[in-house]
């Protein structure tokens, strides 16, 4: 009895005053795993379905391909304009408002060829209508031409190119048989080609619009070389108004060679 008493006694003085279980504990036995936490399922959303994608556009062969036999197949200026409206195979297309094909009157035989259309062209749906157009105007009457009588104006490129930027050559060589189908159906006396993309791609000389203009060349249109003209664009020349008596003298060079042609002027 006196050893039991010794030791409550010295566990008393050791801390262990307190009973906390009703079965003795093993301290030497291996703790036993603890359970595993609740597993917390979270519902994941299903993914946001992805935007439908365009189709691919052609490679660039295959659209210039396709160019050529749709602008082949065309026989009448409405056909080729139907088969433009058609064509898939340039991408400016995509992002443009309206294919801006061409104003004024083909019997005219003179023939003005531009770079692209911009704002007020894509918008509208014809070439050169907005401040350059009015420009423009007013060149063709200082040597007798109007658009509504005996003028005709198109592009190189007829769509709009975002923020009015340079034509890629892919885009332009997918345009070009247009270009040139168009040519060969509205069969001018005179061409005049507007700015230094215009006659980059219709003539394929690389040289700088300053260079080129004022000096007469030739385009072959089936069997005929038809002289042409390349001179300033009117936009530039809204830029750059003291240039505007080079394009005078370009202009009166044109007047001349359709006096010679016998191209009748408007009243």
């Amino acid at each position: 009895m006196n050893d039991t008493l010794a030791t409550l006694n010295w566990l008393v003085e050791a801390g262990a005053d307190e009973a906390i279980a009703d079965q003795p504990v093993n301290r030497m036995a291996a703790p036993k795993p603890a359970a595993p936490a609740a597993t917390v399922r979270t519902q994941t959303p299903a993914p946001a379905p992805r935007p439908a994608q365009p189709p691919p556009l052609p490679l660039e062969g295959d659209a210039i391909g396709g160019a050529m036999a749709a602008a082949g197949a065309a026989n009448s200026l409405a056909e080729l304009k139907a088969a433009m409206e058609a064509f898939e195979g340039c991408a400016l297309k995509r992002t443009a408002t309206n294919t801006v094909f061409a104003d004024g009157v083909a019997e005219g035989r003179v023939m003005l060829i531009g770079e692209a259309p911009g704002r007020d062209e894509d918008r509208i749906g014809k070439p050169f209508v907005g401040r350059a157009g009015q420009l423009l105007d007013k060149m063709l009457a200082s040597i007798g031409l109007d658009r509504q009588k005996n003028a005709y104006i198109t592009n190189v490129i007829n769509w709009r190119p975002p923020d009015n930027r340079d034509p890629s050559p892919e885009e332009a060589a997918a345009c070009l048989p247009f270009l040139r189908r168009h040519i060969e159906l509205a069969q001018p006396k005179v061409i005049i080609l507007l700015g230094a993309v215009a006659a980059r791609h219709v003539v394929g000389v690389s040289d700088g619009i300053m260079k080129l203009r004022g000096r007469w060349m030739e385009y072959r249109v089936g069997d005929q070389m038809v002289p042409l003209m390349p001179t300033l664009h009117p936009a530039y020349l809204l830029r750059q108004p003291a240039h505007k008596k080079l394009a005078w003298r370009d202009l009166q060079a044109v007047r001349a060679r359709m006096a010679a042609l016998n191209l009748p002027e408007t009243d």
